[in-house]
């Protein structure tokens, strides 16, 4: 799920939640939510801003929030969101 790869991807590069908000300027609470899958559909820009902080694509996460695991590419991804 996607918030379980957000919780690994921050954990890999030793972040703390209060950090990743700091860098992000999402809020820990939002962050925290997204990792405890109780926000499954966080906007593009929270998962742009969580990507770019991360360190990974924005098709990785936009992959996982569709529960492909990065398999497709963005471009189909969006069509399908939309």
């Amino acid at each position: 799920m996607l918030g379980d790869k957000i919780q690994f991807l921050r954990k890999r590069k030793g972040l703390s939640i209060t950090r990743l908000s700091a860098i992000t300027g999402v809020s820990k609470s939002y962050i925290s939510y997204i990792e405890r899958n109780k926000q499954k559909s966080p906007s593009l820009v929270i998962l742009l801003k969580l990507s770019k902080a991360l360190d990974v694509e924005l098709q990785e996460l936009v992959c996982y929030m569709e529960g492909r695991g990065g398999q497709e590419t963005i471009p189909g991804t969006i069509e399908n969101i939309i």
